[in-house]
Parts: structure tokens; sequence; C-alpha cells
């Protein structure tokens, strides 16, 4: 590829780059396995960034192969057991004199966020991004009907795990 277009592409990235954090909260338990996935999805943009013919935006398509690659990869890795997850929830003993109650209600909504299945993972992620749901609908390879009657069960399904 010709300088041009790396130098293109790392300006695209550094200025999304949230979006593959998000993605990564999303998919993974601790920082290890967060910084795993985002060199993992990064690579899949780079490889992929040539084929990109901007029929969208930017940021739907970088959402797309970032769900892709972290769905794939999730359920690979399905099979392993989980032990990051007491760390996690142990850091948060760590502050002092510090209000974490946003904090805490932000890992209680990924907690709930972790339950969801795949799809329902990505429908929240965008949701959650203010995505209009016709672009959900593009990212996800859905109708713009299917992405709002899933995103209304899967409301009704978090609420019933974040209040049971």
């Amino acid at each position: 590829m010709n300088k041009s277009l790396e130098k293109q592409f790392v300006e695209e990235l550094e200025t999304n780059q949230n979006i593959i954090h998000k993605v990564c909260r999303a998919y993974t338990n601790n920082e290890s396995d967060h910084k795993d996935l985002f060199q993992e999805i990064t690579i899949q943009l780079w490889k992929a960034y040539e084929n990109f013919r901007g029929d969208s935006k930017f940021s739907t398509w970088m959402y797309r192969v970032a769900l892709n690659t972290a769905i794939s990869l999730y359920r690979k890795s399905k099979r392993k057991v989980q032990t990051g997850q007491l760390y996690d929830n142990l850091k948060a003993l760590e502050y002092e004199e510090y209000d974490d109650t946003q904090d805490r209600q932000l890992a209680l909504l990924y907690q709930a966020i972790h339950s969801l299945t795949d799809i329902e993972k990505a429908l929240v992620l965008l949701y959650l991004e203010d995505k209009p749901y016709k672009e959900i609908a593009s990212c996800l390879g859905i109708t713009e009907v299917n992405a709002r009657v899933k995103m209304n069960r899967t409301k009704t399904k978090l609420k019933q795990i974040l209040n049971p």
C-alpha cells in the first residue's frame, strides 16, 4: 500500500479509536484481553482498508469490522475459563475519597451487556452511541425494522437483568 493510504488510515483510526475501545470493553473482561482484541481489530481494519469504498461512513464500516472481529474471536475463546473478572471487580475497592457510583453503575451495565447474545451486544453498543437505526441496521446487515424490534427486546432483557 502507498504511504498516502497508510497516512489516511492512521488519521481515521486515531479519530475513531474510541469505537474500538467500546467494542473491546463489551467483549472482554480484563485489560490484557482488551489490548489483544484492540490490536486484532486494528489489524483487521488495516487488512480491509484497501477495500473500503466509502459507501458508508468510516465509523459505520469500522463498527462492522470491529464487531465481526470481536464476535468471531469471542466465539473461539468462549470455552476458556474467565479468571480476570474477580480482579476487575476488586479494583473498585482501591479508590479512596472517590465517589465511584457512576463507575459501579457502568460496571453493572457492562456486566449485564456481557450476558447478552452477540447481536444484542452489538445493538446496545451502537444504540448507546446514539447511532440512528438506519446506521445500526447497516452495521449489522439487518433491516431497520428488524433493528428496532431487536433493540426493544434487548432493552426489555437488560431491564430484567438489571432489575430482577
